[in-house]
């Protein structure tokens, strides 16, 4: 490691020390460290100030803490407790983003505001819900029914759109590309089972045995599993998000509820505690921010693109929860599902690559990313109006029914004893 990569790594993890340092200095204002990670990657990147360059290794730094994102994402997502309404409702009203953003993307295209209406339709259909997780579970609202919905409706705008950018946007003809998607589906779902089957004795009680030693095994597995599947979608010309993701799956129907009870605080120590915020500190390093103020065109489209992530992607929720959700809370989810930005940073990359997405495109959507990160949670948990972790005692009691925390076993998804999925 040359001398210019050592300094860069230490302003970067000083850039995450400071991040939640700021955010807490300002907790009156709920502003989520994420932002604060994306805006002094901005001021410590070459665009800015230039303390911290953007080498291979700094950039496959944010790379793995990209992939961790998704890993966790698909961790701490509980298809079978969403299964019924959550999910189905999620696929509706993803299914109508997918055609809102069609079809703005062609009217851009018409207009020559893009150059691919695919290119950028896909991205105004994405959720963060990585990113929204967190906030979920500081504010006391995952084991709620809107935490049930807003954790579907994200899983399903995380993971369809990678899907279909798999398949659409990949290197091979969509045929070859769907293929591929399903050896991969197929090789997944028997990782899976063999992962939910019961394990030996013997095993367990190894595994048990060394998270509590200096080899830390079950942690080495799991960092295993991501990286496995990372590299067999990477070799299947897939992306390596569907694999990171679906490592996330696979470890909750792996563990037992006493081994997840164990683990998870590490793999939360690893991903939010390092890789997690080094990516997101990268993005703002690789944001090109001198584009905005340089060229009036690029910092106009940054509300537009704010705009339609609201139309595309916060509409269809307004009509799906409609007899499920009251109004207020109907428009929170709108709020919270209308905002993205890892997946937004995966598709402007390929749209630069490809030719297929003019530079301006790509830095305001991003901006119009970073800025959905700060407003759209900050609006939507202040009409749920619900404050820094869940309420006790009279609070709770006065809590609207579907925002109050269920009175349901904590699997947190994992496979029970004999195998099978809680």
């Amino acid at each position: 490691m040359n001398q210019t990569t050592a300094v860069s790594l230490v302003v970067i993890t000083l850039a995450a020390v400071v991040a939640p340092l700021l955010s807490e200095l300002l907790r009156r204002f709920r502003i989520p460290s994420v932002l604060f990670e994306l805006m002094l990657g901005i001021l410590i990147g070459p665009a800015l100030l230039g303390w911290a360059d953007l080498s291979p290794f700094v950039k496959g730094l944010g790379a793995l803490g990209l992939a961790f994102l998704f890993f966790i994402a698909g961790y701490e997502i509980d298809f079978a407790k969403l299964r019924g309404h959550p999910l189905n409702r999620g696929l509706a009203g993803w299914v109508i983003s997918l055609a809102l953003g069609l079809t703005v993307g062609v009217v851009l295209m018409i207009s020559g505001f893009v150059i691919s209406s695919l290119l950028v339709g896909l991205a105004l259909t994405t959720t963060a819900i990585g990113t929204l997780l967190p906030m979920l579970r500081d504010r006391g609202l995952l084991e709620t029914r809107f935490g049930d919905y807003l954790a579907a409706a994200g899983a399903v705008g995380e993971f369809a759109p990678i899907i279909a950018v798999t398949i659409l946007l990949g290197s091979s003809s969509p045929t070859s590309e769907g293929v591929l998607l399903l050896a991969f589906v197929v090789l997944a779902i028997g990782v899976a089972w063999m992962a939910s089957r019961p394990q030996p004795p013997r095993l367990v009680e190894i595994m048990q045995r060394h998270l509590s030693t200096s080899t830390q095994l079950p942690v080495r597995v799991i960092m295993l599993l991501i990286t496995a599947m990372v590299a067999v979608a990477s070799t299947l010309g897939l992306d390596m998000l569907l694999g990171a993701f679906a490592a996330g799956l696979i470890a909750r129907l792996a563990l037992h509820p006493e081994q997840a009870e164990a683990l998870t605080p590490k793999l939360e120590s690893i991903g939010f505690g390092f890789l997690i915020p080094v990516f997101f500190i990268v993005s703002g390093m690789k944001f090109d921010v001198t584009a905005l103020w340089s060229e009036a065109g690029t910092a106009i489209r940054v509300p537009i693109f704010l705009g339609l992530f609201l139309i595309v992607r916060g509409l269809p929720a307004l009509v799906v929860y409609r007899k499920l959700l009251s109004g207020t809370e109907r428009l929170a989810l709108a709020l919270l599902q209308s905002t993205a930005l890892p997946l937004l940073v995966v598709i402007t990359e390929i749209g630069l690559a490809t030719g297929r997405m003019r530079p301006e495109n790509a830095t305001a959507l991003v901006g119009a990313g970073m800025l959905s990160v700060l407003v759209f949670p900050l609006a939507g948990f202040a009409l749920l109006g619900r404050g820094e972790g869940p309420p006790t005692g009279s609070d709770a009691a006065a809590q609207p029914p579907d925002l109050q925390p269920e009175t349901r076993p904590s699997t947190q998804g994992r496979a029970d004893p004999a195998g099978e999925p809680a």
